[in-house]
């Protein structure tokens, strides 16, 4: 998935948990139902945390998570989905 189908982008990178969720909850209220928020990371916790926020809210569609090297650092990046 690209930004480009993402409603959103919110760089929550060097942040560790729990404020890449935090965040996350934040901007995703913010979103209208069916728009896509592109959350991107760094902090590798945030893989099962966000997936876990996702699992808990109703109304969040978690879509997708990718693993990605950009810069030399690892980056996550999760797309949620606001279903309602």
């Amino acid at each position: 998935m690209s930004t480009e189908t993402a409603a959103q982008t919110l760089d929550v990178k060097g942040q560790n948990c729990p404020m890449p969720v935090i965040k996350t909850r934040g901007a995703f209220d913010d979103l209208a139902p069916g728009e896509v928020l592109e959350v991107v990371a760094t902090d590798s916790g945030s893989m099962s945390d966000i997936a876990g926020w996702a699992d808990s809210t109703d109304g969040a569609e978690l879509v997708e998570q990718e693993e990605a090297t950009e810069g030399g650092e690892d980056v996550y990046k999760h797309y949620l989905r606001k279903t309602e």
